[in-house]
């Protein structure tokens, strides 16, 4: 939808509990933009963009993140640390709580959609405190037409409230804040937090039970774009792995660049209408198309600003988990619709802190199974709270925070649609090179991109021999010998630390991580999974 289009449906919202309250339904970003600035709660930076502060949460709060527990869920959902149990009557009274507290405010409601592909989609309505949180889920979900609008209706609710606190002992938070998802009810309730990332991954998690059990489709945390040739690429990845600007391409076109669906048709689609990138160090130079996408409509989040409004992108004195939201059209060349097909080659992105992994190699099907189930990578500094230095870490298919299943369903779903469609996987190391984290130095852009690319366009032999690859000692991945725009030496990491000793110990300790979490899988992995673990360690 056009952000000029006039809206003339209204709406009430004392069906959710909320009375009195002054209700702006479906209010363009420009004047969302203006009343954010009026009242105090940001400003304009020199591109046009909205500046604002989420206040104290600028991530995640994954401890935080609860699913109800109850009928529909009790024997499907993976309990743990990840998929926090919530009590129903707990929830209901939680809600009702919030529902009092945005009685009476001004609020901002919009109507709008998950899932690019028709046959998916999922209609969303988010009720919102901040006006500014509501300009990023126009930016965020799909935007309904106004004839669309007319009879549309709502199968998930978000209510979100940043300015409401639990109380913990009353409540059955663990703290003030909370993000929590009922299935039954189909409802997501946020207080606490103004990180605008919940929001997203509120509907995202639910998406990711809904597809799989419901509509036989293979929910990803990844990005994905598709060349003038047709074939789609997939990019698996973290926040800070690389994924979205790894996955904006001047040469091809963009589909998403975080959550996907893998139908049953063979097609990908985009769950979402825009980006949510990390900024800390863009540049024009690096990231032509994120830095070019910071204009009007975009959301610049804990960035600071000099006197004229310039932003200093290397000012991580708030957090380094500074972030920019923008509808999808801000990138010059996207995928209209947000669907591709024909996928042919799957990207798995780790930054490795250990710096031993090679920053390019190709995977056995059943390497790619078990690297998809292991997940590893390195939590980034400020993606959670809490982390203040990269740490290895594993999470199951690249997205266990927002994977309310077994990590098992998710990769038998991904290994099945790889053999069907005939795709090749690589393992990426966008983290370091010539040693560790805090004596290697980060793996440089122009290579990483350079090595994608030849992998893309064929210029990578298919057939994994000894002339063609070196297989790993330690993790028994192939590691390709020469590769089209990256000095020879940078594909080895062994060669990039020039200590043998050292580079082999940290390898083994790194290999012996992957096989002591794999533990918990390994009763569920078929023999071909267990061939795929490390070599050593």
């Amino acid at each position: 939808m056009d952000s000029s289009t006039p809206v003339t449906k209204t709406i009430s919202l004392k069906p959710y509990g909320i009375d009195g309250a002054t209700v702006h339904y479906q209010l363009p970003p420009q004047e969302l933009h203006e009343i954010t600035v009026r009242n105090g709660m940001g400003s304009t930076a020199s591109s046009g963009a909205l500046a604002v502060n989420t206040g104290k949460f600028t991530g995640r709060s994954p401890l935080d993140r609860f699913i109800v527990h109850d009928e529909k869920t009790e024997d499907k959902v993976w309990w743990g640390n990840i998929n926090i149990p919530f009590e129903a009557d707990a929830f209901s009274k939680l809600k009702k709580k919030i529902t009092n507290y945005l009685s009476e405010k001004e609020l901002y409601v919009r109507d709008s959609y998950a899932c690019a592909d028709d046959n998916y989609r999922l209609n969303i309505r988010v009720i919102n405190e901040y006006p500014w949180s509501n300009m990023f889920a126009y930016n965020m979900f799909l935007r309904p037409t106004e004839e669309e609008l007319q009879s549309f209706d709502p199968e998930w609710t978000i209510l979100n409230a940043p300015g409401f606190m639990a109380d913990p002992a009353v409540d059955g938070t663990r703290q003030s804040n909370f993000a929590i998802l009922s299935f039954t009810e189909k409802t997501i309730i946020i207080g606490g937090t103004g990180y605008t990332g919940e929001i997203k991954k509120g509907i995202f998690s639910a998406l990711n039970f809904i597809l799989p059990v419901e509509k036989e489709t293979m929910p990803m945390h990844c990005s994905a774009n598709v060349g003038d040739n047709g074939e789609t690429a997939i990019f698996f990845g973290l926040s800070g792995t690389g994924k979205t600007t790894l996955s904006a391409d001047p040469e091809r076109k963009l589909i998403g660049d975080d959550e996907h669906g893998w139908t049953k048709e063979n097609t990908i689609f985009n769950f979402e209408g825009g980006c949510y990138a990390k900024v800390i160090n863009l540049s024009s130079e690096n990231e032509p198309d994120i830095y070019n996408a910071i204009k009007p409509g975009a959301i610049l989040e804990n960035v600071i600003l000099d006197a004229d409004g310039n932003v200093d992108f290397k000012d991580t004195s708030i957090t380094q988990n500074t972030r920019v939201s923008y509808p999808i059209d801000h990138i010059d060349n996207i995928q209209e619709p947000s669907v591709g097909k024909n996928p042919k080659n799957i990207f798995f992105l780790t930054a490795d802190a250990f710096g031993v992994l090679p920053p390019i190699s190709r995977l056995t099907p059943g390497q790619a199974a078990y690297h998809f189930i292991s997940g590893y990578t390195a939590k980034v500094a400020g993606t959670e709270a809490g982390v203040t230095e990269p740490q290895p870490s594993f999470s199951a298919c690249f997205g266990a925070p927002f994977m309310p299943l077994h990590p098992t369903k998710y990769a038998e779903m991904l290994s099945a649609k790889m053999q069907e469609a005939g795709v090749n996987v690589w393992l990426i190391n966008t983290g370091w090179t010539g040693g560790p984290y805090g004596i290697g130095t980060r793996m440089k852009l122009k290579y990483t991109r350079a090595m994608i690319s030849a992998a893309m366009n064929g210029k990578l032999p298919q057939e994994i021999s000894p002339e063609n690859y070196h297989i790993h000692s330690v993790f028994g991945v192939a590691q390709p010998r020469s590769c089209p725009g990256v000095p020879t030496q940078v594909l080895s990491p062994r060669a990039t630390w020039n200590n043998d000793e050292g580079y082999y110990a940290t390898a083994n300790k790194l290999a012996r991580s992957f096989k002591e979490n794999f533990k918990k899988f390994e009763s569920y992995a078929s023999e071909e999974i267990m061939n795929g673990q490390p070599l050593l360690g």
